[in-house]
């Protein structure tokens, strides 16, 4: 009972992060569908809590969005950012801007 519960807890908060992400990236269903290499019903189905995806697929979107897969599954909250293209300089600049906000 308390397993299907959390099952259903992570399922809602998966949907809901995922299509949040999508949107706040601006792109459409059939986008993140080719960019994840599934169809755009499954991402349908995804963001509507009605199926979840593989293990290959759930990190293929954590990739696309640049997030864990923790956060997607709502596991973890806070997301990570990715500096791995930055010089030190600009790392140093990101991090003060961060202490700003």
């Amino acid at each position: 009972m308390v397993a299907a519960f959390v099952d259903d807890v992570m399922a809602s908060s998966f949907a809901r992060r995922l299509k949040e992400l999508r949107l706040r990236y601006e792109l459409g269903q059939a986008q993140v569908a080719r960019m994840a290499n599934v169809t755009k019903n499954a991402i349908s189905t995804y963001e509507n809590g009605s199926r979840q995806p593989s293990f290959e697929t759930l990190i293929r979107l954590a990739v696309i969005y640049r997030v864990s897969t923790d956060f997607l599954l709502g596991v973890a909250n806070e997301q990570a950012l990715d500096i791995s293209g930055l010089n030190e300089d600009d790392v140093d600049a990101v991090r003060q801007l961060i202490e700003v906000l």
